[in-house]
């Protein structure tokens, strides 16, 4: 008989989660986040390769982190934050619209390739 194997590896996050949290050897939740957006930069990066979207959007997730981060633990205003990450998201833009950064490949397109005809 083939069971799932959904219900134990359900109980067993849960129960880490909860040992970690009783523990007190998670981070806060404002932590955890910027630890998630940060690593998921880096891992767009890696996955999808240098290329004019992730020029963009890798630095911007892990600037995310950061910011989440700082707003936390060292008291910066949102202000702060928001126009200084609004000035980084226009300088990856206008690097971005360089010639000798490649655009997106085709397999990671969702748009269909066109149809060419011979």
């Amino acid at each position: 008989m083939n069971r799932s194997a959904a219900l134990p590896i359900v109980l067993i996050c849960l129960g880490s989660v909860w040992f970690l949290k009783s523990t007190s050897l998670l981070p806060n939740t404002s932590t955890l986040l910027a630890l998630l957006l940060a690593a998921a930069g880096v891992l767009l990066f890696i996955v999808d390769g240098f290329n004019k979207s992730t020029l963009i959007t890798s630095p911007l997730l892990i600037y995310a982190g950061a910011a989440i981060y700082l707003y936390d633990n060292s008291g910066l205003r949102p202000s702060h934050l928001l126009s200084f990450g609004m000035i980084i998201a226009g300088l990856l833009m206008l690097l971005a619209r360089s010639e000798q950064i490649p655009e997106r490949s085709r397999r990671h397109s969702r748009l269909p390739p066109p149809d060419i005809e011979q």
